[in-house]
């Protein structure tokens, strides 16, 4: 994998990797930034999300589950002390529809935090991550919209 950064202007940056998708980060204006684009620690907790998310989704297909809909919510603390690692993340896993069982969804959070998320498992040494879900009814057409 190869990850190549170019300065924009100021602590703005451009970053690519081998998908070549562009990401721009940058760093608030309070300290030096001009607030282009999210912060590279903000970025590691959507990677992590986006890791275990895909793992999970991925599993959940090919138990041939059907989702209405998908969404996650992360929180995260970071130690007072430089390195500014992250200490604790919580993750919440929120699904849509109708008969989802829940014996599938918890051995797919299981797997993915146990066997299939990379950034997890390098996350696991300086945080402590927890996760918990919940499994709400099919989204209304309107809320589906929104």
């Amino acid at each position: 994998m190869h990850v190549q950064i170019k300065r924009s202007q100021g602590l703005t940056l451009t970053a690519a990797a081998d998908s070549q998708h562009p990401v721009i980060m940058d760093a608030d204006v309070l300290t030096g930034g001009s607030n282009q684009g999210p912060r590279p620690m903000e970025l590691v907790l959507m990677g992590l999300g986006g890791c275990t998310a895909m793992d999970v989704l991925s599993i959940l297909q090919k138990k041939r589950v059907v989702l209405d809909d998908f969404e996650m919510h992360i929180e995260a603390e970071r130690s007072e002390e430089h390195p500014k690692v992250f200490t604790d993340i919580r993750i919440q896993f929120v699904f849509y529809g109708d008969a989802i069982p829940k014996e599938a969804v918890e051995r797919a959070i299981e797997l993915s935090e146990t066997k299939y998320c990379s950034a997890s498992a390098m996350l696991k040494k300086t945080a402590r991550i927890t996760t918990e879900y919940e499994i709400r009814g099919a989204k209304s057409e309107r809320e589906c919209h929104e």
